[in-house]
């Protein structure tokens, strides 16, 4: 099939590259002239793995190709994808001039019928109104779906190619038609393509997203309530996670969602009930505890150093929202970092992917290590706000020597209290018992 896609940020280019990987001709717009100059000289322009590969192949097999003229672009298209930014207003609502901007454009090229497809989260009633925006300027046929992705970033190849569902919203058989053959390769041990309505398949999207930070957001409340009562966090989430109604997953304590999904969709779903005079208050509370959570560890930080962080200096390890991903969209080390700093205390940062995106927004605010261990130097103690494999498994004699101090602060519960306590660390995780270290004439003196 020949394919557009319009939007080359991550959905837009995890797409794009992911279909022409089975053989379709994929053509990516984007107002971006430089974008579009790097990612057709070869060089990606975000961080996943797994995507470089295929997309260094399907662009030598010219069945990718990038281009800023919209028209290009969706000439010879069956289907059309709308891969654009939908960032929350002021309001918090999804802000749908890119997609309807370009709705608009498209109706004044359509010359054959197409398929237009809404990839980007967008509110119910997105579809009828890019159908309706095109119908402004367009006399020929054409369809306009819905088909949300279900993406996780750092396994977003894997996920695409190989998706444990698709879900299409749409009531017309030729578009349905359409889009089985297209999605066909994809599913071929029988994972389901679930077919909707437009307003039933934009709503998956929010509530899937929407029901994971619910589960994220309870269990760092009964983190936080382990605490309180001496309970284990650790304990609590594998007794509750082998119960299959629950499952295993999301149930890992730790510093808050962040990222360019959750806060965004959760958001955007409060506000569209809003719009029909619905109260969602477990939404509502999960915001309220996610945006306490990210600096959960600070004052824990604070009663370490006696309440004053006045000329104390940091070593943060992970500025990502999560591990195998650049994106820091929301993420919850920048919220620690900005407190320390308002408290009047330095910080060194280091990350595996996200440092060049941490400098274009804080530049020499922090200083960059160009190893976790450089990051060390000085420290009065470690934060841990990403976690990362590297930092599963350090060599903590080489932590010892480093830093000035001997505390770590861990938003990630990624050391085993047993063996923390062995090597002489004083250790504060998330909803677990603190680790106090042997007590030293270097020993802050604690609230």
């Amino acid at each position: 099939m020949k394919i557009a896609v319009v939007g080359t940020g991550y959905v837009g280019l995890v797409t794009g590259t992911c279909f022409a990987e089975t053989g379709n001709t994929v053509t990516c717009v984007d107002i971006d002239q430089e974008k579009v100059d790097k990612l057709s000289n070869g060089q990606i322009t975000i961080y996943e793995p797994g995507l470089e590969k295929i997309f260094q192949r399907n662009l030598k097999e010219e069945r990718l190709v990038f281009t800023t003229n919209l028209a290009d672009g969706i000439r010879d298209a069956e289907i059309v994808f709308l891969a654009l930014p939908t960032p929350p207003g002021e309001d918090g609502s999804a802000d749908l001039k890119y997609v309807l901007g370009v709705a608009k454009e498209i109706g004044k090229l359509l010359t054959d019928y197409k398929v237009i497809v809404n990839k980007s989260t967008v509110p119910v009633g997105t579809a009828k109104k890019v159908r309706d925006a095109i119908a402004e300027n367009c006399k020929v046929e054409y369809d306009v779906i819905s088909n949300p992705e279900f993406l996780r970033e750092g396994v977003a190849v894997e996920d695409f190619m190989k998706p444990d569902r698709v879900v299409i919203g749409t009531t017309s058989e030729r578009a349905r038609k359409v889009m089985s053959d297209l999605y066909a390769p994809f599913v071929r041990q029988g994972n389901p393509v679930i077919f909707m309505d437009e307003a039933s398949s934009e709503l998956t999207k929010y509530a899937a997203n929407s029901f994971l930070a619910v589960k994220i957001s309870f269990m760092n409340e009964i983190a936080r309530l382990c605490e309180k009562l001496g309970a284990d966090v650790d304990m609590v989430r594998r007794g509750i996670g082998s119960d299959d109604r629950i499952g295993k997953r999301f149930l890992f304590p730790g510093i808050g969602y962040g990222g360019s999904c959750f806060p965004k969709d959760v958001q955007a779903l409060v506000r569209s009930a809003h719009e029909v005079q619905y109260d969602f208050r477990i939404l509502e509370s999960v915001m309220a505890v996610n945006e306490d959570q990210k600096t959960f560890l600070v004052p824990k930080i604070k009663k370490y150093f006696g309440d004053s962080l006045l000329g104390k200096h940091f070593a943060l390890w992970g500025l990502a929202f999560k591990p195998n991903t650049d994106d820091i969209r929301e993420a919850p080390a920048l919220y620690i970092i900005k407190a320390l700093i308002g408290e009047g205390a330095t910080v060194t940062v280091f990350d595996p992917e996200a440092m060049n995106n941490v400098r274009k927004v804080m530049d020499n605010v922090i200083n960059y290590a160009e190893s976790q261990y450089e990051a060390l130097d000085g420290a009065d103690a470690l934060i841990i706000a990403t976690e990362w494999n590297e930092f599963r498994t350090p060599d903590f004699g080489r932590i010892k020597e480093r830093m000035k101090g001997n505390a770590i602060f861990d938003g990630r519960n990624l050391f085993d209290l047993g063996e923390i306590e062995k090597l002489g660390f004083h250790y504060e995780s998330i909803g677990r018992k603190p680790v106090a270290a042997p007590v030293t004439e270097s020993t802050p003196v604690t609230a």
